[in-house]
């Protein structure tokens, strides 16, 4: 009679396996999910909810369920201690009677906001400690794990684009990406993260929000990028700081942020807006070209520690 037993492992097998479970260890250590998550009473699946809530445009109970492989019924009762402090609304669905369509209130999303924030603080604290070049290494070795271990049958994750307002700790962000990206890119010096800073600290001062607006784009619930219109005059308004991380390039997040500054400008009745940027970033001006604006002029300087031609663009509204 045939053993109902499993063969036992090959050594090379058990090596592997013991590999996977050191592995585990070490990463729920390091990223500290066994510790209160993100210093909060909330448990790592009730943030993972959260996140879910805050990022999807109202899902049901089911497909919160469905795709993160959680038991109905603990589902429900995290779902249920959200509606019960003002966190969740729930809003019946005209194509199934029997389902709720689920949002977070105001309330839900300030508390989830610093959460996120945090996470994100403590992911760029890890990365810190590391050169770029690793840091690279380890982001490409951990795609690798997530590509191996999805099912072949899963179909590719949809990237969640979110454009939002500015929030306090944003416009450090947005500081801190142009100083890395033209330094690690065009190999520009401090003094134009010097330049960012103080037209960053100007729109703070100065903001004028019936002309006014930023926005930061979020990928995946990680800021990717950046705009802003500033006014320059009663009927020209100015586009500035746009930005955009690696990794949310290709994805026409660089158009879509042109195309809320343009549509913006028009409801607020500028008759023409009015843009800087150098000759060489070409897939940006390959964005306002395709959008009608005009190179009006250009003239070249010496400016952190490069040659450049600045250009002056505009568009007639």
């Amino acid at each position: 009679m045939a053993s109902s037993l499993s063969p036992a492992p090959s050594p090379s097998a058990t090596a592997h396996i013991q590999a996977v479970r050191g592995f585990n260890r070490f990463y729920t250590q390091r990223i500290g999910v066994l510790n209160p998550y993100l210093g909060s009473d909330l448990s790592l699946t009730e943030v993972r909810v959260l996140y879910e809530l805050a990022h999807r445009d109202q899902p049901t109970a089911s497909e919160l369920g469905r795709d993160l492989a959680l038991d109905a019924g603990y589902l429900s009762r995290i779902l249920r201690r959200f509606e019960n402090q003002g966190w969740l609304a729930r809003v019946p669905s005209v194509a199934d009677a029997r389902q709720s369509l689920l949002a977070l209130t105001e309330a839900g999303h300030q508390v989830f906001a610093p959460l996120q924030q945090q996470s994100s603080d403590e992911a760029a604290a890890l990365l810190m400690a590391l050169a770029p070049g690793e840091q690279q290494k380890l982001v490409s070795a951990m795609s690798t794990v997530q590509r191996l271990l999805a099912p072949a049958t899963e179909p590719a994750p949809t990237r969640t684009i979110v454009l939002r307002n500015p929030q306090p700790g944003d416009m450090g962000w947005v500081v801190q990406q142009h100083g890395e990206i033209y330094a690690r890119e065009y190999g520009w010096n401090s003094e134009f993260e010097a330049l960012v800073a103080e037209i960053a600290a100007r729109y703070i001062r100065n903001f004028q929000p019936e002309w006014e607006k930023g926005w930061i784009a979020e990928l995946d619930g990680e800021r990717v990028g950046s705009v802003f219109v500033v006014r320059k005059s009663k009927t020209v308004a100015q586009l500035r700081l746009l930005i955009l991380s690696p990794q949310a390039r290709g994805l026409g997040l660089g158009a879509r942020l042109t195309d809320e500054c343009i549509q913006f400008a028009r409801r607020k009745g500028y008759k023409k807006m009015v843009l800087w940027t150098n000759s060489h970033l070409d897939a940006a001006r390959g964005i306002y070209a395709k959008r009608g604006f005009k190179l009006m002029h250009s003239k070249s300087f010496s400016g952190y520690g490069k040659e450049l031609v600045g250009e002056t663009w505009e568009l007639r509204l």
